[in-house]
C-alpha cells in the first residue's frame, strides 16, 4: 500500500495514543484477515508487470522456479487507524534521532566508522511491526530493508477478490508507478545532498555474492529501473570494487553512488575494504551507510527508545515519550548478573543479538535451551517483551491455514513510502512457507464483510 506519513504535532500524538488505548482502532480488518480467503494476486498480471526488458525472461524464470513463495496469493488487511499509528511511531523516532543528545549517546557505543558525518539520509529504512492486541508494536528497525520494489510491482498485480474489497480498492489512488519514480527520486536526493548539481551517472548495487542472494530478482529490477531513468547500474560483490585517489570504481568504471545491501554494516570484512575507504574519504556516495545503521538500527537503541526515564534525560518531549512507550515493547540489555531473572521470564521474551539482522541468532524465549541461553549470556544480546504476530487465514491447496503476519514500513527521511506485509509460518519470516511471502496491505477504513 503506498503511504505517506504526516509529522504529527505533540497534540496529535496524544490523540493517537488515546484512540489506540481506548480500542477505537478495532474494526473489520481482523475479520477480513480471518474470513477472506480469496485469491487477489493475478499471476499473469505479475509476469506482465515484470516483462519490461528483453532480459526479463530469465528474471521471470528465477521467480517461478527457485522463489515460488516470494509472493503470497492474497493481500493483507490492516485498519487505517493502525497504519496511521505506525506512521506516528516512525515520526516520533525521527524526532528522537534528530536530537544531538541521542546521536551522542548511540554513537558512543557504535563502531568509530559510524561517527563520520554525511548529508545523505539513507534509503529504505525498514520499520517492522507486529499487530498486538492493542495495535502495532515496533519490533525492529533495519537500514537496508529489502522488498520495496518487489512490492511496488506486486501491488500492480492485485485484483479485487469480492465486492467489499473492491469498494476499498476503488477508493485508493493508483500509486505504483509513482512509487517507482519516488524510489528513483530518493536515490537522486541522496546524490544531491552530497554532490549538489553534479550528474549522477553510475550506481553500483552491492551485496555479498549477489548472484546467490534470495532477493537477487529485486537487484535486477533496480538495475532495470535505474537504466530506464538514464543511470547506468551494475550489480556486484564488494570485493569487485576498488578505491584509489581517483575515486571508487568497478572494473575500472567510475562509481558515483553505491546502493548498499550488505549486512556488513560497518564495512569490517576484508571484502569491504574499498567501500570502507570510499566511505571514510567521501569518494562515493554510499546509501544506506554505517552512520544510519548506528543511529537507527543497532538493536541496543531499542533499549533507549523503550526507557521513558532515559528519553526524558535526552530531552524528548512528553507526548513523544508516551507514544514510544505505547508503540515499542520494553527492551533490555541481557547481562549475566541478571541471568536468573531473564531465565525465569524467558517465555515472555524474545532474544536478539544487538548487532544482528533478520532472524539470525534470534530466539523466542519459550524455545530456549540452557545451552543456548548460556551462549546468549556470553554474547551481546537484547531481550524484548514478546509481541506475538497477528494472523492471516488463507486457503493453501484448498485447506485453510493460519499464517503469521508482520508489517514493514519503508521509510525515507521520516516519510512512509510503502506499507507491506510478510506472511509466514515458524519463528520468523522465511519466504519458504506455501501460501506465504510478501503481501500488499490494504488499509480498511470502515465496516465490510467478505462473503
Amino acid at each position: 500500500m503506498p503511504a505517506k506519513s504526516a509529522n504529527p504535532s505533540p497534540d496529535a500524538l496524544s490523540g493517537i495514543v488515546k484512540a489506540l488505548t481506548s480500542g477505537d482502532c478495532t474494526g473489520t480488518a481482523e475479520a477480513l484477515n480471518a474470513g477472506c480467503q480469496c485469491v487477489s494476486l493475478d499471476r499473469q498480471a505479475l509476469l506482465d508487470a515484470l516483462a519490461r526488458d528483453p532480459r526479463d525472461g530469465a528474471l521471470q524464470s528465477l521467480l517461478a522456479e527457485s522463489r515460488p513463495h516470494l509472493f503470497a496469493d492474497s493481500m493483507a488487511f490492516v485498519s487505517a487507524c493502525h497504519v496511521e499509528a505506525m506512521a506516528a511511531v516512525v515520526a516520533a523516532i525521527e524526532r528522537v534521532v534528530a536530537l544531538p543528545a541521542w546521536q551522542e549517546t548511540v554513537l558512543g557505543w557504535a563502531p568509530p566508522i559510524a561517527r563520520r558525518t554525511t548529508a545523505a539520509a539513507g534509503v529504505f529504512l525498514g520499520y517492522d511491526f507486529h499487530l498486538g492486541e492493542g495495535g502495532p508494536r515496533l519490533i525492529e528497525i533495519n537500514t537496508n530493508a529489502g522488498g520495496a520494489l518487489l512490492n511496488a510491482i506486486l501491488g500492480r498485480a492485485q485484483r479485487a477478490c469480492c465486492p467489499e474489497v473492491a469498494e476499498v480498492m476503488d477508493a485508493l489512488p493508483d500509486g505504483t508507478t509513482d512509487l517507482e519514480a519516488r524510489f528513483v527520486n530518493m536515490f537522486r536526493s541522496e546524490w544531491r545532498l552530497e554532490r549538489g548539481s553534479l550528474p549522477l551517472r553510475r550506481i553500483a548495487i552491492v551485496d555479498e555474492a549477489p548472484q546467490g542472494q534470495y532477493l537477487l530478482p529485486e537487484f535486477l529490477l533496480f538495475q532495470r529501473l535505474f537504466e530506464r531513468h538514464g543511470i547506468a547500474a551494475d550489480i556486484c560483490d564488494p570485493s569487485e570494487l576498488s578505491c584509489s585517489p581517483e575515486g571508487l570504481a568497478l572494473h575500472g568504471a567510475p562509481v558515483d553512488l553505491v546502493y548498499n545491501r550488505l549486512t556488513d554494516f560497518s564495512f569490517e570484512m576484508p571484502s569491504s575494504a574499498a567501500l570502507r575507504r570510499a566511505w571514510l574519504d567521501g569518494s562515493a556516495v554510499i546509501t544506506p551507510h554505517p552512520r544510519a545503521h548506528a543511529l537507527y538500527a543497532d538493536k541496543r537503541n531499542l533499549v533507549l527508545l523503550s526507557d521513558d526515564q532515559a528519553l526524558c534525560r535526552l530531552g524528548v518531549d512528553e507526548a513523544t515519550r508516551r507514544l514510544l512507550q505505547w508503540g515499542i515493547p520494553r527492551t533490555e540489555a541481557v547481562v549475566a548478573s541478571r541471568a536468573d531473572e531473564f531465565w525465569a521470564r524467558r517465555r515472555q521474551l524474545f532474544f536478539k543479538p544487538a548487532s544482528g539482522f533478520g532472524s539470525r541468532g534470534a530466539y523466542r524465549g519459550d524455545k530456549l535451551t540452557r545451552r543456548v541461553f548460556s551462549e546468549i549470556l556470553a554474547a551481546d544480546y537484547i531481550a524484548q517483551d514478546l509481541v506475538p504476530p497477528s494472523e492471516r487465514r488463507l486457503a493453501v491447496e484448498g485447506t485453510p491455514v493460519d499464517l503469521k503476519m508482520d508489517l514493514r514500513n519503508y521509510v525515507y527521511q521520516g516519510e512512509v513510502q510503502l506499507v507491506t506485509a510478510r506472511l509466514y509460518q515458524g519463528q520468523t519470516t522465511n519466504f519458504r512457507t506455501p501460501g506465504g511471502g510478501f503481501a500488499p496491505v490494504l488499509a480498511v477504513p470502515g465496516a465490510a464483510v467478505c462473503r
